[in-house]
């Protein structure tokens, strides 16, 4: 994949960083961004073992200007990008009388708004290639919430629908789309929403990463449009 490029959003910690690495691995040069510095800085020490070539960026995706800014730059340093995975997100948790207008607004700004701008900036990149892979961290949420995610869930409900949306619209320009719906994995967003929840049956960030990965290779390509449950 020597000359391919990825963008993963969210790579500070758990999927979003198993995944960079997971193209890291494959041969992608790697475009990865987030808030938290630490993190970042993490992910970039992983980034430089692998020996591709990758970017490390601080970006808030609550913001237009700095998920767009984040394809950007990708385009400006290596010229066109393969795959976008848009893995940031947010869960809020509670009683649909307990959740505010800033809970409301900052689930829909990142899980769909930083979607759209990504790939909306991306899409022209993508055309040109006449190729691209877009994958989109969904939930089974958006299909049977828990309790107190009926934020979280609508949020990626409109993920799936969206993603059905551009690959009918990408289809005749080699674009493929697919969301990822997963149950419980191993991640901080997990614990914090549910710190008691039971070892069993948990998925392992990595596993999520080498599973979004195997969606570039062709042998998907019937399904996009999709979402797969994992």
């Amino acid at each position: 994949m020597i000359g391919k490029v990825a963008v993963v959003t969210g790579g500070t910690r758990g999927i979003g960083r198993a995944t960079a690495i997971a193209f890291a691995e494959m041969g992608y040069a790697v475009v990865t961004c987030g808030r938290d510095a630490d993190g970042l800085a993490q992910t970039e020490s992983m980034l430089s073992v692998c020996g591709t070539s990758h970017l490390v960026l601080s970006a808030d995706l609550a913001k237009q200007v700095d998920i767009e800014g984040v394809i950007d730059q990708t385009i400006a340093r290596f010229g066109r990008i393969d795959v976008l995975v848009n893995n940031a997100g947010v869960a809020p948790l509670g009683a649909i009388d307990s959740i505010t207008d800033e809970d409301f607004q900052q689930t829909f700004q990142i899980n769909c708004a930083a979607v759209f701008y990504a790939v909306r900036k991306a899409w022209p990149a993508m055309q040109t290639q006449e190729g691209g892979t877009i994958i989109s961290i969904s939930s089974l949420s958006s299909m049977d919430p828990f309790p107190g995610f009926q934020i979280y869930g609508a949020s990626k409900a409109w993920l799936n629908l969206f993603t059905k949306s551009i690959a009918d619209e990408g289809r005749p320009h080699g674009i493929h789309a697919y969301s990822v719906a997963l149950g419980a994995v191993e991640t901080r967003l997990l614990r914090s929403a549910f710190p008691d929840f039971s070892g069993q049956g948990i998925l392992m960030p990595e596993e999520v990463a080498r599973m979004v990965a195997s969606l570039v290779d062709p042998s998907w390509h019937h399904a996009t449009g999709c979402t797969i449950p994992f």
